[in-house]
């Protein structure tokens, strides 16, 4: 069995959005999306990226993809045929290959396909950007992979509009599109979130199969715990731009340390009405990504804050014994 390499290592990451300040005027405040963090995601494995919304989660997976360019922070992608590449680096032809090995599922799929493309046209246009096949390859190509996601038999698609399709259905073109080019990588942002609960579970399915046939890593991106727990090999829970927790999937869910993390889980309902879950209290809501003070990010909210946590910078992510990480001082 070959030794497992990492396939995305992210490091110190830093994306920061100016705050507009109006018209002629330099902005001095800024968001801070994805304010230094780090992780990695190794080869053939899955990481789930935890949190609520606007927490820096989707940021993060654009930052990956290379739809937005980072503020600071290393990116590095395992290329088989060029060792690691820095995504920063990457311009013209180097990255038009990594657009061909790095694909991105977007959430909506009311939103994500071109009303005015049919199914072809759609799923074919990574092809056509890559430049691979000719107009025949690229419909035997379509069509095979439309019956590998579902859609079958894949001529009655081919040829169809986005609004002639299911939610599910049309889910499944964009797991289609961005499987097309057989990239090693793909950015799964919340794919099942817009989808009714009885389908989602046979688009998770699908998505699993296709990463074992096909040898692809996920980021996938949820606030469901459940979903995260069924697709991942491992956790990462972001609050406001930082990661504050990440571990085995199982042993976060199981022995959850930070007091957001307990509080998340807490939350999940159990299908079982005798069974009493422990609420964990926090206070207030979330806190406004601008400008964040020098502190733990969890600080307003927390139960166990205290004055060291008030007057010391947010807390680095340690390491409390088996590859737990944890960024909290008091556990």
């Amino acid at each position: 069995m070959s030794e497992i390499t990492s396939l995305v290592k992210v490091e110190h990451l830093v994306k920061k959005f100016p705050v507009s300040a109006g018209l002629f005027k330099t902005s001095k405040s800024f968001i801070h999306a994805v304010d230094d963090i780090s992780f990695e995601i190794d080869s053939g494995s899955s990481l789930g990226l935890v949190g609520e919304s606007g927490c820096g989660k989707t940021t993060t997976g654009k930052l990956l993809t290379r739809l937005y360019d980072p503020t600071s922070g290393l990116i590095e992608i395992n290329d088989p045929r060029a060792g690691r590449v820095d995504l920063a680096s990457l311009k013209g032809q180097a990255l038009k290959d990594f657009r061909g090995r790095v694909q991105i599922i977007f959430q909506d799929p009311y939103e994500s396909l071109n009303p005015r493309r049919t199914i072809f046209d759609t799923v074919s246009e990574p092809l056509v950007v890559q430049g691979l096949g000719n107009i025949t390859q690229r419909e035997e190509q379509v069509a095979t992979l439309l019956e590998t996601v579902g859609l079958t038999p894949a001529s009655s698609f081919l040829f169809r509009y986005p609004h002639e399709l299911s939610g599910g259905q049309r889910q499944r073109v964009a797991i289609a599109r961005a499987l097309v080019v057989n990239p090693s990588f793909v950015v799964a942002d919340e794919p099942t979130s817009m989808l009714d609960v009885s389908i989602r579970i046979g688009v998770m399915q699908l998505m699993m199969e296709l990463a074992n046939e096909m040898d692809v890593s996920y980021l996938y991106i949820t606030h469901d715990l459940a979903v995260a727990r069924y697709m991942c090999q491992r956790i990462a829970v972001m609050y406001i731009g930082k990661i504050i927790e990440k571990a085995a999937t199982e042993e976060l869910l199981s022995h959850p340390l930070h007091p957001y993390t307990r509080a998340l889980i807490s939350a999940v309902p159990v299908p079982d009405p005798e069974f009493q879950r422990q609420a964990i209290p926090i206070k207030g809501g979330v806190s406004a990504p601008i400008d964040p003070p020098d502190q733990c990010r969890f600080y307003s909210r927390c139960p166990l804050a205290d004055s060291f946590c008030r007057n010391n910078p947010h807390p680095p992510l340690e390491d409390k014994g088996g590859g737990h990480f944890v960024a909290c001082y008091k556990v």
